[in-house]
Protein backbone atom coordinates (compact mmCIF):
# COMPACT_ATOMS: atom_id res chain seq x y z
CA UNK A 1 0.00 0.00 0.00
CA UNK A 2 1.25 3.46 -0.90
CA UNK A 3 0.41 6.08 1.73
CA UNK A 4 0.78 9.83 1.23
CA UNK A 5 1.42 11.77 4.44
CA UNK A 6 1.06 15.55 4.70
CA UNK A 7 4.06 16.36 6.92
CA UNK A 8 3.96 20.10 6.26
CA UNK A 9 3.54 20.72 10.00
CA UNK A 10 5.73 17.94 11.32
CA UNK A 11 9.21 19.45 11.30
CA UNK A 12 8.78 23.07 12.32
CA UNK A 13 11.03 24.44 15.06
CA UNK A 14 8.45 25.20 17.76
CA UNK A 15 5.73 22.59 17.50
CA UNK A 16 2.41 23.12 19.24
CA UNK A 17 -0.70 20.90 19.22
CA UNK A 18 -1.37 19.89 15.60
CA UNK A 19 2.30 20.03 14.66
CA UNK A 20 3.22 17.76 17.54
CA UNK A 21 0.42 15.35 16.60
CA UNK A 22 1.66 15.18 13.01
CA UNK A 23 5.27 14.54 14.04
CA UNK A 24 4.48 11.94 16.70
CA UNK A 25 2.13 9.91 14.50
CA UNK A 26 4.70 9.95 11.70
CA UNK A 27 7.53 8.98 14.05
CA UNK A 28 5.62 6.05 15.51
CA UNK A 29 4.36 4.84 12.14
CA UNK A 30 8.01 4.67 11.11
CA UNK A 31 8.76 2.52 14.15
CA UNK A 32 5.97 0.02 13.63
CA UNK A 33 5.38 -0.23 9.87
CA UNK A 34 8.21 -1.45 7.63
CA UNK A 35 5.86 -2.92 5.02
CA UNK A 36 3.84 -0.14 3.42
CA UNK A 37 5.40 2.63 1.36
CA UNK A 38 5.14 6.19 2.64
CA UNK A 39 5.41 9.38 0.60
CA UNK A 40 6.15 12.11 3.15
CA UNK A 41 5.37 15.57 1.81
CA UNK A 42 7.30 18.54 3.21
CA UNK A 43 7.31 22.30 2.71
CA UNK A 44 10.45 24.03 1.42
CA UNK A 45 12.99 24.40 4.22
CA UNK A 46 11.18 21.90 6.44
CA UNK A 47 14.57 20.87 7.77
CA UNK A 48 14.75 17.40 9.26
CA UNK A 49 17.91 18.72 10.94
CA UNK A 50 15.59 20.67 13.28
CA UNK A 51 14.82 17.36 14.95
CA UNK A 52 18.45 16.27 14.99
CA UNK A 53 17.74 13.69 12.29
CA UNK A 54 18.78 12.89 8.74
CA UNK A 55 16.94 10.96 6.06
CA UNK A 56 19.07 7.93 6.95
CA UNK A 57 17.44 7.85 10.38
CA UNK A 58 14.11 6.91 8.80
CA UNK A 59 13.14 3.48 7.38
CA UNK A 60 13.79 2.84 3.69
CA UNK A 61 10.03 2.62 3.03
CA UNK A 62 9.70 6.32 3.99
CA UNK A 63 10.36 8.60 1.02
CA UNK A 64 10.62 12.33 1.79
CA UNK A 65 9.48 14.73 -0.93
CA UNK A 66 9.81 18.50 -0.72
CA UNK A 67 7.02 20.24 -2.60
CA UNK A 68 8.58 23.56 -3.75
CA UNK A 69 5.64 25.90 -3.31
CA UNK A 70 6.03 28.60 -0.63
CA UNK A 71 2.42 29.66 -1.23
CA UNK A 72 -0.69 27.58 -1.94
CA UNK A 73 1.27 24.56 -0.74
CA UNK A 74 -1.80 22.44 -0.04
CA UNK A 75 -4.25 23.59 -2.68
CA UNK A 76 -1.74 23.63 -5.54
CA UNK A 77 1.50 21.89 -4.59
CA UNK A 78 0.10 18.92 -2.68
CA UNK A 79 -2.87 18.69 -5.01
CA UNK A 80 -0.55 18.37 -8.02
CA UNK A 81 1.61 15.79 -6.22
CA UNK A 82 -1.35 13.44 -5.80
CA UNK A 83 -1.39 13.08 -9.61
CA UNK A 84 2.35 12.32 -9.75
CA UNK A 85 2.75 9.64 -7.08
CA UNK A 86 1.10 6.18 -7.12
CA UNK A 87 -0.88 6.76 -3.93
CA UNK A 88 -3.57 4.46 -2.60
CA UNK A 89 -4.49 6.86 0.17
CA UNK A 90 -3.61 10.34 1.43
CA UNK A 91 -3.47 11.06 5.15
CA UNK A 92 -3.95 14.65 6.34
CA UNK A 93 -3.12 14.95 10.06
CA UNK A 94 -4.57 18.45 10.49
CA UNK A 95 -7.80 19.46 8.75
CA UNK A 96 -6.80 20.85 5.34
CA UNK A 97 -7.42 18.56 2.38
CA UNK A 98 -6.63 19.56 -1.24
CA UNK A 99 -9.87 20.53 -2.95
CA UNK A 100 -8.58 19.03 -6.22
CA UNK A 101 -6.80 15.67 -6.13
CA UNK A 102 -6.35 12.55 -8.19
CA UNK A 103 -9.76 11.04 -8.98
CA UNK A 104 -10.57 8.03 -6.82
CA UNK A 105 -7.84 8.75 -4.27
CA UNK A 106 -8.90 7.67 -0.79
CA UNK A 107 -8.39 10.28 1.93
CA UNK A 108 -8.30 10.22 5.73
CA UNK A 109 -8.32 13.50 7.65
CA UNK A 110 -7.75 14.04 11.37
CA UNK A 111 -10.05 16.63 12.96
CA UNK A 112 -8.66 18.15 16.15
CA UNK A 113 -11.56 20.42 17.04
CA UNK A 114 -14.29 22.66 15.68
CA UNK A 115 -13.28 25.71 17.68
CA UNK A 116 -13.98 28.06 14.77
CA UNK A 117 -17.57 26.79 14.77
CA UNK A 118 -18.17 27.02 18.52
CA UNK A 119 -16.00 30.04 19.38
CA UNK A 120 -15.82 32.14 16.19
CA UNK A 121 -14.92 35.29 18.14
CA UNK A 122 -11.59 33.74 19.16
CA UNK A 123 -10.42 33.27 15.56
CA UNK A 124 -9.31 35.84 13.01
CA UNK A 125 -11.94 36.66 10.37
CA UNK A 126 -9.78 35.38 7.50
CA UNK A 127 -9.00 32.21 9.42
CA UNK A 128 -12.66 31.79 10.41
CA UNK A 129 -13.93 32.08 6.83
CA UNK A 130 -11.25 29.75 5.52
CA UNK A 131 -11.84 27.15 8.23
CA UNK A 132 -15.59 27.31 7.74
CA UNK A 133 -15.28 26.74 3.98
CA UNK A 134 -12.69 24.01 4.36
CA UNK A 135 -14.42 22.32 7.27
CA UNK A 136 -17.80 21.97 5.64
CA UNK A 137 -16.60 21.07 2.15
CA UNK A 138 -13.48 19.07 2.85
CA UNK A 139 -14.68 16.99 5.75
CA UNK A 140 -17.74 15.93 3.81
CA UNK A 141 -15.60 15.01 0.81
CA UNK A 142 -13.01 12.99 2.77
CA UNK A 143 -13.32 9.22 2.64
CA UNK A 144 -12.92 8.84 6.40
CA UNK A 145 -12.33 11.07 9.42
CA UNK A 146 -10.35 10.59 12.61
CA UNK A 147 -11.58 12.56 15.62
CA UNK A 148 -9.16 12.97 18.55
CA UNK A 149 -11.96 12.63 21.13
CA UNK A 150 -15.56 11.49 21.47
CA UNK A 151 -16.42 15.15 22.06
CA UNK A 152 -14.99 16.13 18.67
CA UNK A 153 -16.85 13.23 17.03
CA UNK A 154 -20.13 14.48 18.50
CA UNK A 155 -19.34 17.98 17.24
CA UNK A 156 -18.72 16.65 13.72
CA UNK A 157 -22.07 14.88 13.74
CA UNK A 158 -23.97 17.84 15.19
CA UNK A 159 -22.31 20.74 13.39
CA UNK A 160 -21.15 19.35 10.04
CA UNK A 161 -23.73 16.53 9.75
CA UNK A 162 -21.06 13.89 9.14
CA UNK A 163 -22.46 10.33 9.31
CA UNK A 164 -21.31 8.57 12.48
CA UNK A 165 -19.99 5.55 10.56
CA UNK A 166 -17.55 7.83 8.72
CA UNK A 167 -15.77 8.87 11.96
CA UNK A 168 -13.34 6.93 14.14
CA UNK A 169 -12.05 8.20 17.48
CA UNK A 170 -8.32 7.83 18.09
CA UNK A 171 -6.96 9.52 21.19
CA UNK A 172 -3.70 11.43 21.07
CA UNK A 173 -0.72 10.37 23.13
CA UNK A 174 2.03 12.22 24.93
CA UNK A 175 5.80 12.06 24.92
CA UNK A 176 6.43 9.38 27.54
CA UNK A 177 10.17 9.68 27.13
CA UNK A 178 10.08 13.36 28.05
CA UNK A 179 7.19 13.90 30.44
CA UNK A 180 7.87 12.32 33.81
CA UNK A 181 8.29 13.50 37.38
CA UNK A 182 11.42 15.64 37.77
CA UNK A 183 13.13 15.87 41.17
CA UNK A 184 16.02 17.29 43.15
CA UNK A 185 18.85 19.18 41.42
CA UNK A 186 17.47 18.72 37.89
CA UNK A 187 14.18 20.25 39.00
CA UNK A 188 15.76 23.09 40.93
CA UNK A 189 18.17 23.98 38.14
CA UNK A 190 15.37 24.40 35.59
CA UNK A 191 13.16 26.33 38.00
CA UNK A 192 16.04 28.63 38.79
CA UNK A 193 16.22 29.61 35.11
CA UNK A 194 12.68 30.96 35.38
CA UNK A 195 13.13 32.43 38.86
CA UNK A 196 10.71 29.90 40.37
CA UNK A 197 10.72 27.73 43.49
CA UNK A 198 9.02 24.36 43.90
CA UNK A 199 5.38 24.55 45.10
CA UNK A 200 5.42 28.35 44.93
CA UNK A 201 3.29 28.74 41.81
CA UNK A 202 0.19 27.69 39.93
CA UNK A 203 0.88 26.84 36.28
CA UNK A 204 -0.84 27.27 32.93
CA UNK A 205 0.75 25.95 29.71
CA UNK A 206 -0.55 26.90 26.27
CA UNK A 207 -0.79 29.70 23.72
CA UNK A 208 -1.77 33.02 25.29
CA UNK A 209 -5.11 33.61 23.58
CA UNK A 210 -8.80 34.16 24.48
CA UNK A 211 -9.83 30.59 23.72
CA UNK A 212 -7.74 29.42 26.68
CA UNK A 213 -9.98 31.48 28.98
CA UNK A 214 -7.05 33.29 30.55
CA UNK A 215 -8.90 36.49 31.43
CA UNK A 216 -11.32 34.55 33.62
CA UNK A 217 -8.42 32.52 35.03
CA UNK A 218 -6.55 35.69 36.02
CA UNK A 219 -9.70 37.18 37.56
CA UNK A 220 -10.34 33.92 39.41
CA UNK A 221 -6.76 33.96 40.66
CA UNK A 222 -7.31 37.51 41.92
CA UNK A 223 -10.41 36.24 43.73
CA UNK A 224 -8.33 33.47 45.25
CA UNK A 225 -5.73 35.96 46.48
CA UNK A 226 -8.24 38.43 47.92
CA UNK A 227 -10.53 35.71 49.22
CA UNK A 228 -7.71 34.05 51.12
CA UNK A 229 -6.80 37.34 52.71
CA UNK A 230 -10.42 38.11 53.58
CA UNK A 231 -10.97 34.71 55.16
CA UNK A 232 -7.92 35.12 57.36
CA UNK A 233 -8.93 38.70 58.15
CA UNK A 234 -12.38 37.56 59.29
CA UNK A 235 -10.80 35.03 61.64
CA UNK A 236 -8.48 37.72 62.95
CA UNK A 237 -11.39 40.16 63.33
CA UNK A 238 -13.41 37.68 65.39
CA UNK A 239 -10.39 37.03 67.57
CA UNK A 240 -9.73 40.72 68.12
CA UNK A 241 -13.36 41.43 68.94
CA UNK A 242 -13.28 38.69 71.56
CA UNK A 243 -10.22 40.27 73.12
CA UNK A 244 -11.67 43.78 72.87
CA UNK A 245 -9.17 45.00 70.25
CA UNK A 246 -10.13 47.11 67.26
CA UNK A 247 -10.78 45.06 64.11
CA UNK A 248 -8.39 45.72 61.23
CA UNK A 249 -9.56 46.66 57.76
CA UNK A 250 -10.06 43.80 55.33
CA UNK A 251 -7.04 43.94 53.02
CA UNK A 252 -7.62 44.80 49.40
CA UNK A 253 -5.07 42.23 48.32
CA UNK A 254 -3.49 39.06 49.59
CA UNK A 255 -1.57 38.26 52.77
CA UNK A 256 1.95 36.77 52.60
CA UNK A 257 0.73 33.18 52.97
CA UNK A 258 -1.51 33.36 49.92
CA UNK A 259 0.85 35.58 47.97
CA UNK A 260 3.47 32.84 48.00
CA UNK A 261 1.54 31.09 45.21
CA UNK A 262 2.10 33.03 41.99
CA UNK A 263 0.28 32.41 38.73
CA UNK A 264 2.73 31.41 35.99
CA UNK A 265 1.66 31.29 32.35
CA UNK A 266 3.97 29.50 29.90
CA UNK A 267 3.27 29.92 26.21
CA UNK A 268 3.77 31.99 23.09
CA UNK A 269 1.74 35.11 22.37
CA UNK A 270 -1.38 34.39 20.35
CA UNK A 271 -4.03 36.42 18.55
CA UNK A 272 -6.08 38.93 20.59
CA UNK A 273 -3.80 38.50 23.60
CA UNK A 274 -3.01 42.13 24.47
CA UNK A 275 -5.84 42.42 27.01
CA UNK A 276 -4.67 39.22 28.70
CA UNK A 277 -1.18 40.63 29.21
CA UNK A 278 -2.58 43.95 30.50
CA UNK A 279 -5.15 42.46 32.87
CA UNK A 280 -2.87 41.69 35.87
CA UNK A 281 -1.83 45.37 36.00
CA UNK A 282 -5.46 46.50 35.78
CA UNK A 283 -6.31 44.19 38.68
CA UNK A 284 -3.31 45.28 40.75
CA UNK A 285 -1.70 41.83 40.80
CA UNK A 286 1.06 42.39 38.24
CA UNK A 287 3.69 41.26 40.77
CA UNK A 288 1.88 37.95 41.24
CA UNK A 289 1.35 36.94 37.59
CA UNK A 290 4.33 35.90 35.50
CA UNK A 291 4.35 35.36 31.72
CA UNK A 292 7.25 33.12 30.70
CA UNK A 293 6.74 33.25 26.93
CA UNK A 294 7.56 30.19 24.86
CA UNK A 295 9.12 27.42 26.95
CA UNK A 296 11.04 24.63 25.15
CA UNK A 297 9.64 21.15 25.60
CA UNK A 298 12.70 20.01 27.52
CA UNK A 299 11.86 22.43 30.36
CA UNK A 300 8.13 21.70 30.59
CA UNK A 301 8.43 18.52 32.73
CA UNK A 302 10.24 20.50 35.44
CA UNK A 303 7.66 23.30 35.32
CA UNK A 304 4.85 20.76 35.76
CA UNK A 305 6.74 18.86 38.46
CA UNK A 306 7.44 21.99 40.48
CA UNK A 307 3.94 23.48 40.30
CA UNK A 308 1.47 23.39 43.16
CA UNK A 309 -1.23 22.72 40.54
CA UNK A 310 -1.87 22.94 36.81
CA UNK A 311 -4.78 25.22 35.88
CA UNK A 312 -6.39 24.61 32.48
CA UNK A 313 -9.95 26.05 32.43
CA UNK A 314 -10.03 26.29 28.62
CA UNK A 315 -13.27 27.21 26.88
CA UNK A 316 -12.86 24.64 24.14
CA UNK A 317 -10.41 21.84 23.43
CA UNK A 318 -10.44 19.07 20.86
CA UNK A 319 -8.26 16.99 23.17
CA UNK A 320 -6.26 18.82 25.85
CA UNK A 321 -2.76 17.32 25.68
CA UNK A 322 -1.28 19.44 28.53
CA UNK A 323 -3.59 17.60 30.93
CA UNK A 324 -1.75 14.33 30.18
CA UNK A 325 1.61 16.05 30.45
CA UNK A 326 0.71 17.37 33.90
CA UNK A 327 -0.59 13.96 35.03
CA UNK A 328 2.62 12.25 33.97
CA UNK A 329 4.68 14.74 36.00
CA UNK A 330 2.67 14.22 39.19
CA UNK A 331 0.95 17.62 39.05
CA UNK A 332 -2.67 17.92 40.25
CA UNK A 333 -4.97 19.34 37.56
CA UNK A 334 -7.90 21.74 37.41
CA UNK A 335 -9.73 21.85 34.09
CA UNK A 336 -13.08 22.59 32.45
CA UNK A 337 -16.40 20.77 32.44
CA UNK A 338 -16.77 21.53 28.71
CA UNK A 339 -15.71 19.95 25.39
CA UNK A 340 -13.14 17.13 25.58
CA UNK A 341 -11.29 17.97 28.79
CA UNK A 342 -13.51 15.90 31.14
CA UNK A 343 -13.04 12.98 28.76
CA UNK A 344 -9.26 13.25 28.89
CA UNK A 345 -9.07 14.01 32.61
CA UNK A 346 -11.49 11.31 33.77
CA UNK A 347 -11.90 11.40 37.55
CA UNK A 348 -8.30 12.57 38.04
CA UNK A 349 -8.93 16.35 38.00
CA UNK A 350 -11.03 19.05 39.62
CA UNK A 351 -13.59 20.21 37.05
CA UNK A 352 -14.92 23.77 36.98
CA UNK A 353 -17.39 25.77 34.90
CA UNK A 354 -15.02 27.76 32.65
CA UNK A 355 -17.60 30.55 32.22
CA UNK A 356 -17.82 31.18 35.97
CA UNK A 357 -14.99 33.15 37.60
CA UNK A 358 -16.38 32.19 41.01
CA UNK A 359 -16.32 28.49 40.19
CA UNK A 360 -12.75 28.68 38.93
CA UNK A 361 -11.82 30.48 42.17
CA UNK A 362 -13.54 27.72 44.12
CA UNK A 363 -11.52 25.13 42.25
CA UNK A 364 -8.24 26.95 42.87
CA UNK A 365 -8.98 27.08 46.60
CA UNK A 366 -9.87 23.41 46.64
CA UNK A 367 -6.79 22.24 44.78
CA UNK A 368 -4.43 24.38 46.87
CA UNK A 369 -5.92 23.80 50.33
CA UNK A 370 -6.98 20.13 50.40
CA UNK A 371 -3.76 18.12 50.55
CA UNK A 372 -5.54 14.78 50.87
CA UNK A 373 -7.53 15.52 47.72
CA UNK A 374 -4.51 16.63 45.71
CA UNK A 375 -2.61 13.48 46.69
CA UNK A 376 -5.56 11.44 45.42
CA UNK A 377 -5.65 13.43 42.19
CA UNK A 378 -1.94 12.82 41.59
CA UNK A 379 -2.37 9.06 42.08
CA UNK A 380 -5.39 8.98 39.78
CA UNK A 381 -3.52 11.06 37.22
CA UNK A 382 -0.73 8.51 36.99
CA UNK A 383 -3.37 5.83 36.30
CA UNK A 384 -5.38 7.91 33.82
CA UNK A 385 -2.35 8.73 31.69
CA UNK A 386 -1.66 5.04 31.08
CA UNK A 387 -4.64 4.98 28.72
CA UNK A 388 -2.88 7.21 26.18
CA UNK A 389 0.21 6.72 24.03
CA UNK A 390 1.49 7.73 20.59
CA UNK A 391 2.30 4.09 19.82
CA UNK A 392 -1.36 3.20 20.35
CA UNK A 393 -2.47 6.20 18.28
CA UNK A 394 -0.17 5.23 15.40
CA UNK A 395 -1.32 1.59 15.42
CA UNK A 396 -4.96 2.60 15.32
CA UNK A 397 -4.28 5.20 12.61
CA UNK A 398 -2.52 2.62 10.43
CA UNK A 399 -5.47 0.26 10.81
CA UNK A 400 -7.86 3.02 9.71
CA UNK A 401 -5.72 3.66 6.62
CA UNK A 402 -5.69 -0.04 5.74
CA UNK A 403 -9.42 -0.47 6.31
CA UNK A 404 -10.24 2.65 4.29
CA UNK A 405 -8.34 1.38 1.26
CA UNK A 406 -9.88 -2.10 1.54
CA UNK A 407 -13.47 -1.15 2.25
CA UNK A 408 -14.14 2.10 0.39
Amino acid sequence: MNIGFDASRSFIGKRTGTENYSYQVLKHLAQLDHTNNYYIYLRPGAGLALQGQTLQDWPVNFKFIIIPYPRLWTQFGLALQTFKDPLDILFIPAHTLPLIRKPGLKTVVTVHDLGAEYLPQTHQIKQRLYLSLMTHHQLKSATHLIAVSESTKKDLIAKIKIPEKKISVIYEGFNQELFALVKDDVLNNVLREYDLVKNSYLLFVGTIQPRKNLERLIRAYKGYLVGGAQERSQVSTASRRTSGEDAPEIPKRQDPQVKSLNLVLAGSKGWLSDEIYQLPTKLGIEDDVKFLGYVPDKHLPALYSGAKAFLYPSLFEGFGLPILEAFSCGCPVLTSTTSSTPEVAGDAAILVNPYSVDDITRGIKQITNDEKLTNQLVAKGFEQVKKFSWEKAAKETLQILIDTVKNS
